[in-house]
């Protein structure tokens, strides 16, 4: 197949008369000032998350309980879209922004990069990513952050590339590819700085393509690693894949959602994405490693440590791409995650050891999972069949985050409890074509979301054996301290916000808004 050069577009700045520029705060952001941004300049929010661990929590107090009601808007910055986007599909913010001594840098949907003053909305400048048309995307024209260091800004594009903006004026300082978007890759996620790295992760695993992480230097743009998540033949995993023919190569994996770091370890935490077809498991036999999996990976080589597999063989699509929490309970330095199938897991991050596992939604019948990490499977999609099964495809949480509060010691979780029915529908492999394997249709009725507090202490075993029933089974009960439920009308799902913890005399919830 031959492709015909587009040739390139004009920077969008050079049509404006306004030469955009912003204070030049972000060039003593650094390594050591993200991993000490929480305790030593709370004011500031300098990485996805706000910090390493991932627990969106903030030690400011001047909002609390008491005044919380009160919060009025104090700016709108609001864009149209301009021209055509890329993908045949819808798009919407979902990107966290960054907040660098008054400077605020947030992305868009198609490649935007906007910086704001802070205090009054306004733009100080803008930059757009001229982004193929035709991009095969699979579920939203979307963008979930930028990564500031080092006076610059690092954006991960549609197009899978990673480009280094100025962050005083908005120019593109370099561009580096790390995906290809004839086979059907793209990337959605907020970079990660770690030390002189930024790190992304790909997105496309429902177009049959094998997910990976990659590392580039942050003064060049060197690439210096790149970790796939499905193993190839002879690499440690690949007996969980079909010896014949290659199912790995198009197994997906993908790391669509940005991971945590520790640095006393020097481990990333980063969860993968669904094995692909997403729902036919015929062509894929085995556990599919090191799909729907936390992996912990070494910040400067990309080797995989260890590795927890949350859905082994997964053929609802549960996506384990979510955030994996760092906290510290009675000495030991653990991990939390809410998966998409509908359980909470605590692990132990040094080993990637199970410490317990808990159902968090209310509805869940596709399996069980024991407290010793055995999943048992209860409904699975048949072909020539309709099942239906919760959590589903969306998952009981997908990437609306979850927080946590080390004043209150729990978490507090976005449920969302909506099912689907599904009927196997094998397809062969088309490079650039989505591989599901699957007829979908998603409940638009019985739907509601749900913000819940909860406590990883105080989960207690309920007894022998469990529960065949159509909810939750009880193999651990989960302390859910509060639940505050958020009905939808008829004919329309759940979106639940991705909370943000703050100090108070008690701890406040704020939320940001979710649009899915």
């Amino acid at each position: 197949m031959s492709y015909a050069t587009a040739g390139r577009a004009i920077p969008l700045s050079t049509l404006s008369g306004v030469a955009g520029s912003a204070p030049p705060v972000a060039q003593n952001v650094t390594f050591e000032r993200i991993r000490e941004a929480r305790e030593k300049e709370p004011h500031n929010w300098l990485t996805y998350y706000g910090a390493y661990d991932g627990k969106r929590f903030s030690p400011l107090d001047q909002i609390n309980t008491q005044n919380v009601a009160r919060l009025r808007p104090a700016w709108v910055f609001q864009f149209g879209n301009i021209g055509i986007i890329a993908g045949a599909s819808t798009y919407a913010f979902e990107a966290c922004p960054l907040v660098v001594d008054g400077v605020m840098y947030v992305s868009g949907w198609d490649g935007w990069v906007w910086a704001l003053d802070a205090k009054t909305g306004k733009e100080l400048w803008r930059y757009k990513h001229a982004s193929p048309f035709d991009i095969t995307l699979c579920c939203g024209n979307v963008n979930r952050g930028v990564a500031v260091a080092k006076g610059k800004v690092f954006l991960a594009t549609l197009n899978a590339r990673l480009v280094a903006l100025d962050a005083t004026t908005g120019k593109q300082l370099w561009s580096r590819p790390f995906g290809d978007v004839r086979a059907g890759e793209s990337a959605t996620l907020a970079p990660l700085v770690v030390k002189n790295l930024v790190i992304v992760g790909s997105s496309g695993g429902e177009f049959g393509n094998r997910g990976h992480l990659d590392a580039f230097d942050i003064d060049t743009g060197e690439h210096v690693w790149r970790t796939y998540t499905v193993p190839k033949p002879g690499e440690p995993g690949s007996e969980t894949w079909p010896a014949e023919g290659e199912p790995w190569a198009r197994g997906g994996g993908n790391c669509w959602v940005t991971g945590t770091y520790d640095p006393d370890l020097n481990l990333l935490y980063w969860g993968t994405g669904n094995p692909s077809p997403d729902f036919d498991g015929t062509v894929r036999e085995g556990d599919n490693l090191f799909t729907d999996s936390v992996i912990a990976v070494d910040a400067d080589t990309g080797k995989i440590r260890w590795h927890y597999q949350f859905t082994p063989h997964d053929v609802w699509d549960y996506d384990s791409t979510m955030e994996c929490i760092l906290f510290e309970l009675d000495g030991q330095k653990l991990l939390g995650h809410f998966d998409k199938n509908g359980y909470f897991f605590v692990i132990d991050r040094t080993n990637g050891k199970l410490v317990r596992v808990a159902p968090f939604a209310d509805r869940i019948n596709w399996g069980q999972i024991d407290p010793d990490g055995k999943v048992t499977v209860l409904v699975a999609p048949k072909e020539g069949e309709e099942v239906h099964f919760w959590p589903g495809p969306a998952g009981a949480k997908e990437w609306t985050h979850a927080a946590y509060s080390p004043e209150t010691g729990l978490f507090y979780v976005p449920l969302q409890e909506v099912g689907a029915r599904v009927m196997l529908r094998r397809r062969m492999f088309k490079e650039n074509i989505p591989y599901w394997g699957a007829h979908v249709l998603t409940d638009t009725e019985d739907t509601y979301g749900a913000l819940q507090a909860i406590d990883p202490a105080r989960a207690r075993r309920s007894g022998a054996g469990g529960t065949t029933s159509q909810c939750a089974p009880p193999s651990w009960l989960l302390a859910v301290v509060w639940s505050l439920l958020a009905r939808r009308p008829a004919n329309s799902a759940p979106s639940m916000p991705a909370p943000v913890i703050c100090c108070g005399s008690s701890s406040a919830v704020a939320a940001t808004t979710a649009v899915r």
